[in-house]
């Protein structure tokens, strides 16, 4: 069997997210402390004890998610007593996940990662003031039938397929009104639902630009490492294990569409039969089998699927 870690993007997150490590592992400590001092902030006592309203804003949901993540990792490989790459042949991630898997593949630091996510976040958020741009998922339309919809839904605004998650799942992105309007066109083109996103910005589409450019110096002051296993991109769907090349992606990535279903297709291609979604929820695990039936997903959360996962070794 051909194993790739995937790690989640935002939504994944949740009130209690990571207490359970914290609290059955000194090493799961030791990294939600390290995020802590890295941002100067009690981020791990917010996804412990919440508001929920606090930790959804992008600005600590995108740090908070990697730093599950990173506590999984760190708990895995000290348990099993073995690098987490090595039971692997790629690793990705969904948007804020290529960073939690780069960290996990050993391009940065942990710190680095919670400081460029902080900063991702709050440019994201900095960058279409509230209530000019929305996000949709419309179910039921393909790829190519939701960039048409979004084409012509545009009329001089922004509208983008900003997530291609899934056969018949797909996110558009952009100003509100042309949202609306993809909303509508897509109902018309034969879409079973369109469902507007309580985000809190635009992701994935070119509103985006300002906080890629802010990306793109945060990134430039940041040491990086090439991976211990190649990186299957978000905007390319294809692996890529030179640093200076995934720094030039992450902040394509800002304003590019997120490619996940054509890069699980291509880990099908790379012979990978397994996906492990690494940290918060199963929103990952979940989809693998709507884009390629012969598939399958896993997730490892806390500590009963750590224990599953290293006795299954």
């Amino acid at each position: 069997m051909s194993r790739a870690f995937v790690f989640p993007g935002q939504g994944s997150q949740a009130v209690g997210m990571g207490k359970e490590l914290a609290d059955a592992f000194p090493v799961a400590r030791a990294v939600f402390q390290e995020v802590d001092e890295a941002l100067s902030q009690n981020l791990s006592q917010l996804m412990f004890d919440g508001p929920e309203s606090e930790l959804t804003l992008t600005a600590n949901a995108q740090p908070a998610l990697m730093a599950v993540s990173l506590a999984v990792t760190r708990v895995l490989e000290s348990e099993g007593g073995f690098a987490l790459t090595d039971k692997c042949d790629l690793v990705a991630g969904h948007s804020l996940g290529e960073y939690s898997a780069l960290a996990a593949a050993g391009t940065f630091g942990i710190a680095d990662a919670a400081r460029l996510l902080k900063t991702r976040g709050q440019a994201m958020q900095a960058a279409v003031p509230v209530g000019i741009g929305a996000m949709a998922a419309l179910l039921g339309l393909s790829f190519d039938e939701t960039v048409a919809v979004a084409e012509a839904a545009a009329q001089g605004d922004v509208c983008a397929a900003a997530n291609d998650n899934a056969d018949g799942q797909v996110v558009v992105s952009g100003h509100k009104a042309a949202v609306e309007r993809a909303m509508e066109l897509a109902k018309e083109k034969g879409a079973k639902r369109a469902i507007l996103l309580p985000v809190s910005a635009p992701f994935h589409c070119s509103l985006m630009q300002p906080a890629a450019d802010a990306m793109a110096v945060a990134l430039s002051q940041v040491t990086m490492r090439n991976p211990n296993k190649p990186l299957v991109a978000n905007v390319t769907a294809q692996k890529v294990a030179d640093a200076e090349e995934i720094r030039d992606l992450l902040i394509q990535q800002v304003c590019g569409t997120v490619r996940w279903r054509e890069s699980v297709l291509y880990m099908k291609t790379q012979g990978v039969t397994d996906l492990v979604e690494i940290g918060a929820g199963k929103v990952l695990s979940g989809m693998v089998r709507r884009i390629d039936k012969d598939m399958t997903g896993s997730a490892i959360n806390g500590p009963a699927d750590i224990e599953a996962f290293l006795a299954a070794l």
